[in-house]
C-alpha cells in the first residue's frame, strides 16, 4: 500500500507537469473505484490546474471551481505519459492536458478513489476528521503523549491512527519504533513521556528519508516517471521476519496487531 512518503512523491513527480495547464477532458473508464466516481470531475475540464496538494494520503488537483481528489489505496499509481500512450489494463482515469499531456490512474484492485470537492463547500467529513501532518509543528512527541494517556491499544496502532497524526503507516510505524526502542506491542499508556518526545522526532525524520530517497520500493509502487524508489533496501526491521537486528544480531520478530504485520527486536525495544 502506497504511504504517505510514496504519496508525497507521486505529488512531487506530477506536479511540475500539472500546474499552470489547462484540463482539456477528465476520461472515465471505470467509474466503480472505492467509491463511484461522481460526474462532477467533468467540470475541472477547460479550467487552470492552480496547485496539487496532498492531505495525508490524498492529493489535490485543484482549479477556480474545485478540487478533483485521488487516492491511491491499496495498489493504485500516477503515471505521466503522453495521450497517445496506450492504454493498459486497469488504467481507469485519464486527466488530459491541451499540451497532449495526460495524468493517468492505474489501479489493478480499484481500492482508489477519484472524487470532487466544489470550491465553495466544506471539507468532505472523512477529511476534516483527519489529524495534523506529521511533518508539520502541528505533531510532536507532547501530541502523542497527551492523547495515550487513557489509551490502552498497542503503541503502533495508537500512531498509525488518522485521527492522532496522518500518513504513519505500517512500514513507517515499525521503523520508527525501531529506532525510538519501543515494544510495538506496549500499551500507548504506558509509555513515558520521554519516549514519545524522541518518537515524535523520530517519526519525522523517517518520514522526511523516505520522501528523499523517493518512496519505498514495494510491489505496486512506482514514481510518476516510472523509476521506482530506493528506501526499501533502508528498512531496518520491515519485513525482516528471521533475520538478524542489524544493532544486537537477535532474531526479528513478527506479530500481527490491528490486521497488520508487525515487526520488531525484542531485546531493542522494550
Amino acid at each position: 500500500m502506497p504511504e504517505l512518503p510514496e504519496v508525497e512523491v507521486s505529488r512531487l513527480g506530477i506536479s511540475p507537469h500539472l500546474i499552470g495547464q489547462q484540463i482539456k477532458q477528465v476520461v472515465v473508464r471505470h467509474r466503480q473505484l472505492r467509491w463511484l466516481v461522481p460526474e462532477e470531475v467533468h467540470l475541472a475540464e477547460g479550467l487552470i490546474v492552480k496547485n496539487v496538494r496532498r492531505r495525508a494520503k490524498y492529493l489535490f488537483i485543484d482549479t477556480a471551481k474545485g478540487s478533483i481528489i485521488l487516492h491511491l489505496g491499496m495498489s493504485g499509481k500516477l503515471r505521466v505519459v503522453n495521450i497517445d500512450t496506450p492504454v493498459i489494463k486497469h488504467d481507469h482515469v485519464d486527466i488530459v492536458l491541451t499540451n497532449g499531456v495526460c495524468l493517468r490512474f492505474n489501479d489493478a484492485r480499484r481500492f482508489g478513489a477519484c472524487l470532487w470537492q466544489n470550491a465553495n463547500e466544506p471539507e468532505m467529513s472523512m477529511i476534516a476528521a483527519l489529524g495534523p501532518e506529521p511533518l508539520t509543528d502541528e505533531f510532536d512527541g507532547q501530541r502523542l503523549y497527551d492523547l495515550s494517556r487513557s489509551k490502552s491499544v498497542a503503541v503502533k496502532n495508537f500512531i498509525m491512527d488518522n485521527k492522532v497524526v496522518v500518513g504513519v503507516g505500517n512500514i513507517y510505524a515499525n521503523e520508527s519504533l525501531f529506532i525510538a526502542g519501543i515494544d510495538p506491542r506496549k500499551a500507548a499508556k504506558k509509555v513515558s513521556k520521554k519516549s514519545y518526545m524522541a518518537l515524535g522526532v523520530i517519526i519525522k525524520q523517517v518520514l522526511t528519508k523516505a520522501i528523499e530517497q523517493g518512496g519505498t520500493t514495494l510491489k505496486d509502487f512506482t514514481q510518476a516517471d516510472g523509476r521506482p524508489g530506493y528506501f526499501a533496501q533502508h528498512l531496518r526491521v520491515y519485513g525482516r521476519k528471521g533475520e538478524a537486528c542489524e544493532v544486537c544480531d537477535n532474531e526479528i520478530q513478527s506479530v500481527t496487531l490491528g490486521q497488520r504485520n508487525t515487526f520488531f527486536c525484542e531485546q531493542c525495544q522494550k
